[in-house]
């Protein structure tokens, strides 16, 4: 069962831009600050890759394809973490999936995970 809720995929032409949000809702602020977060991304037919993570102490780290384009952040008081992704492509199509890992420097976010929002982008 996905314990982080994800939102703000959808239908956008090539160039346009989406946010897309991930919370927890159950933890408290002390733990959503110790954690590592990530964006991940699954094709129709490949497999699931990393698009970007944040590691507790803010460090950002991006998938060659999508530097420049997408940035990782946080907002602390909503305790949420976001994908900014601009000058999108059709091959951005993917479904999304948030993760968080309980060590804060964790390179690959596993330890928990939302259920996958929908990416699409029209040529």
């Amino acid at each position: 069962q996905a314990r982080l809720e994800e939102s703000g995929g959808g239908l956008v032409q090539a160039g346009g831009s989406l946010r897309l949000s991930c919370r927890d809702p159950r933890i408290i602020l002390s733990t959503f600050w110790a954690r590592a977060w990530g964006w991940y991304r699954q094709a129709p037919g490949k497999e699931r890759e990393l698009v970007a993570t944040l590691t507790s102490g803010g460090n950002p780290n991006y998938a060659d394809s999508v530097k420049g384009r997408f940035t990782i952040s946080r907002d602390n008081a909503r305790k949420t973490v976001y994908l900014q992704m601009n000058s999108l492509k059709p091959e951005d199509t993917a479904v999304y999936y948030c993760a968080a890992d309980q060590d804060g420097a964790s390179a690959l976010p596993t330890d928990y995970w939302g259920q996958g929002t929908q990416v699409t982008v029209a040529s």
